[in-house]
């Protein structure tokens, strides 16, 4: 809270804010306002409530702080910016964003509403840094359904990709180092966000369909991603770890070609290629666009299409550890506000990870704490103080050696499997 405290004119509404961070990072199942002011001590959750809805405050210039807090923590100019979007099913028709749209927490179309997120990576640790509610036109078409869901006249229908276009720009003027931009097919298919990226300078590996087309030949010939990958000999495939899973390095075959040219204008500056990913057991293909401002190695491409899965560690780690799809709000201004206190709870549960231990595991014999373990211990020793600290911690430590171990097992297990002719 110490971060943006200052956001708050009035003592109670910063007393509340930080009663209801707390509350995400308890070991409540349900974090509703009412679970929240029940936690917190309150015999009604009128205080909760109004802080998500009628107190003073700006959920975007508490973001902004959020933000600064975390690249002055994890910064670094190869951090890599990660787009993605997650879906909450929800009933009804009168909650902002609501409609009958595809999902992948479903995997299909479903009533739902869709916000559109922005992850930061670094070399210590990551998290979520910005969120943006996603209106389909269905919505801005009707402003009188805007104005009862509280959306600001200015709102416009906006797709994902340029929502996570103005989040990458918003970033970017706010002084956030980045060196790299990683997202899946949904983004990394629009031209235009690929542009958007070149404006900037940032380099990118963002997955595209197979049927995507690639320019070749300056720009002469299309072809699809698939066909490509189906020409390419024996030779053009190398073995290479995408970085470490939670059962050992992820061992993909890679191709990479270099002869592509940009969708509009086949002297544009930069680097462009195409990276083909295939799965060692499945022989199933992922395609990636890439671009670089300055000539990049294999080894760099294949270290930022890993890192893309970041988000969706964090994605679970909101959704588990702080109730980031746990809200039960319809308002424009709600949406905003508690997932801005979302991605609070978030942050300190990742950089309370990333600053509790630096040892190697292999030295220790246990894994480094996880977000997961860190908010067991916050529930332990600070929010709800236990007697017996000490046997808690005993199995804490149990956890962490148990986890290290099956690790090392499966560690052993992938590179033997990769080994073998």
């Amino acid at each position: 809270m110490g971060c943006f405290a200052g956001r708050f004119g009035r003592v109670e509404p910063r007393r509340v804010a930080g009663q209801f961070v707390t509350g995400l990072l308890s070991d409540l199942e349900v974090k509703t306002c009412w679970q929240l002011a029940e936690q917190a001590g309150h015999a009604r959750p009128d205080a909760m409530q109004r802080l998500l809805y009628r107190a003073v405050w700006d959920a975007d210039a508490v973001r902004d702080d959020l933000r600064q807090l975390i690249t002055d923590r994890f910064g670094s100019p190869d951090a890599v910016l990660v787009v993605d979007e997650t879906g909450d099913l929800k009933k009804g028709t009168h909650t902002v964003g609501v409609q009958r749209q595809y999902t992948g927490t479903a995997g299909r179309i479903e009533n739902s509403q869709v916000g559109v997120f922005l992850g930061y990576a670094g070399r210590d640790g990551h998290t979520l840094i910005d969120r943006r509610v996603y209106l389909p036109a269905s919505w801005t078409d009707d402003r009188d359904r805007c104005h009862a869901a509280g959306v600001p006249d200015e709102i416009e229908f906006a797709t994902r990709s340029e929502l996570a276009a103005d989040m990458i720009t918003t970033a970017l003027d706010a002084g956030v180092p980045a060196g790299w931009v990683a997202a899946d097919e949904a983004y990394g298919n629009s031209a235009a966000f690929r542009a958007h990226l070149r404006g900037h300078d940032l380099g990118y590996v963002l997955a595209v369909s197979r049927s995507h087309l690639v320019p070749l030949d300056g720009g002469k010939a299309r072809v699809r991603a698939d066909r490509i990958a189906a020409d390419m000999p024996a030779s053009a495939w190398q073995r290479r770890s995408a970085g470490a899973g939670s059962k050992g390095p992820r061992f993909y075959d890679w191709a990479w070609l270099d002869d592509v040219c940009t969708d509009a204008d086949p002297d544009d500056g930069g680097h462009h290629s195409l990276l083909i990913r295939r799965n060692t057991s499945t022989g199933e293909l992922a395609f990636y666009r890439c671009w670089t401002p300055t000539p990049a190695t294999l080894a760099q491409l294949v270290r930022i299409a890993g890192i893309r899965w970041t988000v969706e560690e964090s994605f679970q780690a909101a959704k588990g550890q702080v109730g980031l799809d746990q809200h039960q709000v319809r308002r424009w201004d709600s949406w905003h506000r508690f997932t801005t206190l979302a991605l609070a709870a978030l942050a300190v549960l990742a950089i309370c990870a990333a600053d509790a231990t630096h040892d190697d595991p292999t030295d220790t014999g246990l894994i480094k704490l996880t977000v997961n373990e860190v908010r067991r211990l916050i529930n332990a020793c600070i929010i709800r103080p236990i007697s017996d600290l000490a046997h808690r911690l005993h199995w804490s430590g149990w956890r962490r050696q148990h986890q290290a171990r099956a690790r090392r097992s499966h560690y052993t297990r992938r590179l033997n499997l990769e080994l073998q002719p």
